[in-house]
């Protein structure tokens, strides 16, 4: 069931919710939490679609905030909230608001989505693109205990690294570090079945790929080794190598699906270690609602200090890269104007 608000009030919203709950026989509410999804109308429906699929294993009221920039001066001086109401099939299991916030009340998003939240159920708030510089600080993000953002769709995702290790607040994660737990735990179950010392590791996989940096991070934060970081032409990671004084220990997946596992004396093993889609990452967050200390040590250990120092050189890539943007977009200007 579908009930279309304009220019209305969170009051008006809450009514709404209860009219559709009865309309679709469950008066009764069985969440167990409130997620707040910050984005744009360009990615809200992927983010929502996500969000429906992770309800299936925690049943959620789900806000979507939607901030529209007007482009009429006129527009921008008036305020005003529109929403869409999903409850029953429409909304998963659980239900979901979506929410379109224009004029002077984009700058008071909290005030609209506070009186919404489920009572004395946790807030997690996920900004799937542009996630602020420091989110306990954002006042959405003071809301929640847990706020999850994606480097990986950053415009600078190395850089963005290390704000996200200058600005951690206990409770921030982020879904570059959730894509690696796979990886985190076969490499875990290999070195549990050596009895060996680990001298020396390298990552490889796809240039300017948050993911592959944060194993770097942690291997190094938690092993106290030298961590190389590699290049390669992915799709995301495709493989760690790690020296020991028993042998080799491989892990090495080309095509984003199956991997290789190859210990010294023993037979190499086919591992399963698919890339996940985005609902089955939040559906993983959305399990723990402590904060995440392993990723907070790995995460202030610092890209710029794996290894090879290829976290510094990947930022400085990234910063030629833009000096260059600029110049290359002005060279098609100067031909058309020759011409």
């Amino acid at each position: 069931m579908k009930i279309d608000l304009t220019d209305t009030t969170a009051s008006k919203i809450n009514k709404a919710l209860v009219q559709g709950r009865r309309a679709v026989g469950t008066p009764a509410v069985g969440m167990v939490l409130t997620l707040v999804i910050v984005t744009d109308e360009e990615n809200a429906y992927d983010a929502l679609r996500a969000a429906g699929d992770a309800s299936r294993e925690h049943p959620s009221r789900t806000l979507v905030v939607i901030k529209r920039v007007s482009r009429s001066p006129r527009d921008r001086t008036s305020s005003r909230l529109d929403a869409e109401v999903r409850v029953g099939a429409d909304a998963g299991t659980g239900e979901t608001v979506i929410l379109r916030l224009y004029g002077e009340v984009l700058n008071h998003a909290q005030s609209v989505v506070l009186p919404l939240l489920l009572p004395d159920a946790p807030v997690v708030v996920w900004w799937p693109v542009n996630a602020p510089v420091d989110p306990a600080q954002d006042p959405l993000g003071a809301l929640a205990q847990r706020r999850v953002t994606d480097t990986y769709t950053s415009e600078h995702p190395i850089k963005e690294l290390t704000a996200r290790a200058e600005a951690y607040t206990p409770g921030d994660t982020d879904l570059s570090w959730t894509r690696i737990t796979p990886w985190r735990s076969m490499l875990a179950a290999a070195l549990d079945q050596v009895a060996c010392k680990v001298t020396s590791v390298e990552v490889e996989g796809e240039e300017f790929n948050p993911s592959c940096e944060l194993l770097g991070m942690w291997l190094a934060d938690r092993l106290n080794v030298p961590v190389k970081r590699s290049p390669s032409g992915g799709p995301g990671l495709t493989a760690v190598r790690m020296e020991t004084d028993c042998g080799p220990i491989v892990l090495d997946r080309a095509d984003g699906s199956l991997a290789t596992l190859s210990m010294q004396g023993q037979p190499d093993r086919a591992v399963a270690l698919k890339r996940r889609e985005t609902a089955e990452l939040i559906a993983e967050e959305l399990r723990r609602l402590d904060p995440d200390d392993t990723y907070a040590s790995a995460l202030k250990y610092g890209v710029d200090r794996l290894g090879d120092g290829a976290g510094a050189k990947a930022a400085a890539k990234e910063d030629a890269e833009v000096q260059q943007a600029p110049a290359k977009k002005a060279a098609p200007a100067k031909k058309a104007a020759a011409k």
